[in-house]
């Protein structure tokens, strides 16, 4: 496929759906530094048994950012892509509490070894 040709596609992307795709595409893969971040800030967070909450609802607001925008600026989006957009949003949350509890369970593994071998 031709460059160009690409271009072309991309950029039509948006327009059945009032949709700037560069804005979209930014969007989306500028979340993704900030999202591994916030999954830093929750791992330290749980080791040092600080509140989770923030780190949480920062990387689940990443996942979903690109899509919010998508329903706020877009029109004539079918309801497919909604369903598509819950599914991800439900799939971001499931995630970000799945990788969470299972940074609570390894630090409390931790905590009790090292109970178990300071007696």
């Amino acid at each position: 496929m031709e460059w160009q040709t690409f271009v072309d596609w991309f950029m039509g992307l948006g327009e059945p759906y009032g949709v700037n795709p560069v804005i979209f595409g930014s969007i989306y893969v500028g979340a993704i530094p900030l999202f591994w971040l916030a999954m830093a800030w929750l791992a330290r967070n749980i080791k040092k048994k600080k509140p989770v909450t923030g780190p949480v609802l920062m990387a689940s607001a990443c996942a979903v950012s690109a899509y919010v925008y998508l329903i706020i600026a877009g029109e004539n989006v079918p309801a497919w892509v909604y369903i598509f957009i819950v599914a991800i949003i439900l799939y971001a949350v499931w995630s970000t509490l799945s990788k969470a509890r299972k940074k609570m369970n390894e630090a409390a593994e931790a905590e009790i070894q090292e109970g178990l071998g300071g007696g």
